[in-house]
């Protein structure tokens, strides 16, 4: 089993197409290769509100859009989240694929298409633009997304605070190993970390609630009475 597959198929996917049959096809695509988080819009207005409220980790842009062209919408998208981009297209002139990779796309596949192809294009540009860099991590019963401060756990994507993120993010770097709460403070709140630990046990029971199947009994982020917390991986 392909745990980086796994952790990949995690990652959200943003489609643009304006033809609704052929939008609802591509996400069925998708859904069926085992990506659980699939977002799409029909235009280059519904897109920039949709990616701006959610950004996606990797973009399939249709061309021709009713109110634009997946050219320019690429770079509105990039200005929000800088993210890999597949152009989807029935256009294959030689002319358009250059301009495509010259604006900065990643890959440009033609329709009609196959849709084992898409999804292998798709694998292939995660794996290069996300590979072994830490970001994302397998709990036991979530997933942490680093670069976006999010939880994934049974599909949905629950945010993390600022202060959530960098307690978590402190002990995913020291995974395994007790940290103390004087440590952990001083990680979060800097030189004022004093007068804290009533609010770090408060963040650490809220990650718990996001990242831990049942909070009450959690086996991630775990107590370790008198010391401190560890996080297990």
């Amino acid at each position: 089993m392909d745990a980086n597959l796994d952790l990949l198929r995690m990652r959200k996917v943003f489609i643009v197409e304006d033809e609704p049959a052929l939008r609802d096809t591509i996400e069925t695509v998708f859904k069926d290769a085992g990506f659980v988080s699939v977002a799409s819009a029909s235009s280059v207005r519904e897109a920039c509100e949709v990616f701006a409220e959610s950004p996606g980790d990797i973009a399939v842009l249709d061309v021709n859009l009713p109110d634009g062209d997946g050219f320019s919408l690429m770079s509105r998208l990039k200005r929000i989240r800088e993210v890999p981009v597949i152009f989807l297209t029935a256009r294959d002139d030689p002319d358009d694929v250059v301009t495509g990779f010259e604006l900065g796309g990643d890959d440009y596949i033609t329709k009609p298409f196959l849709p084992k192809e898409l999804i292998a294009r798709t694998v292939a540009l995660l794996r290069r633009c996300y590979r072994e860099d830490g970001r994302i991590v397998q709990l036991e019963d979530a997933i942490v997304d680093f670069s976006s401060a999010e939880v994934i756990r049974g599909g949905e994507r629950i945010p993390l605070t600022g202060k959530e993120h960098d307690i978590l993010l402190m002990l995913y770097n020291n995974a395994g190993r007790v940290i103390s709460i004087d440590r952990l403070c001083e990680a979060v709140w800097g030189d004022n970390r004093y007068g804290y630990e009533n609010s770090l046990m408060a963040h650490i029971r809220h990650i718990r609630e996001k990242i831990e199947k049942d909070p009450s009994r959690p086996v991630s982020l775990i107590t370790v009475k008198g010391l401190g917390y560890k996080l297990k991986i």
